[in-house]
């Protein structure tokens, strides 16, 4: 798919790998923008995203609230913080 401003992406590198996160500018052929809920807003290698069929409408360069906005009003976005470490199971001391 096309990295254009709007593309919904999810993260495979770094940190905040896993999570959805929204091009807000695309600075050449390798680099664009990302900013997210759960993402900082920041440069990110088109090689650490994995691009999905979502695409939502925003400006070029919008606002971190204009882009969290946007995904809840597309239903786009959980309310609470995806888990960074799997759950673990509780052991019984009965």
């Amino acid at each position: 798919m096309v990295m254009e401003v709007g593309r919904v992406c999810v993260k495979l590198a770094g940190h905040e790998a896993g999570k959805q996160c929204v091009i807000v500018d695309v600075l050449d052929n390798v680099y664009v923008v990302v900013s997210g809920p759960w993402v900082k807003r920041r440069r990110c290698n088109i090689a650490h995203l994995e691009s999905l069929e979502q695409k939502v409408e925003i400006a070029k360069g919008a606002s971190d609230e204009d882009v969290k906005r946007t995904l809840e009003a597309a239903g786009l976005v959980k309310t609470e913080k995806p888990s960074d470490k799997p759950s673990e199971p509780k052991e019984d001391t009965a």
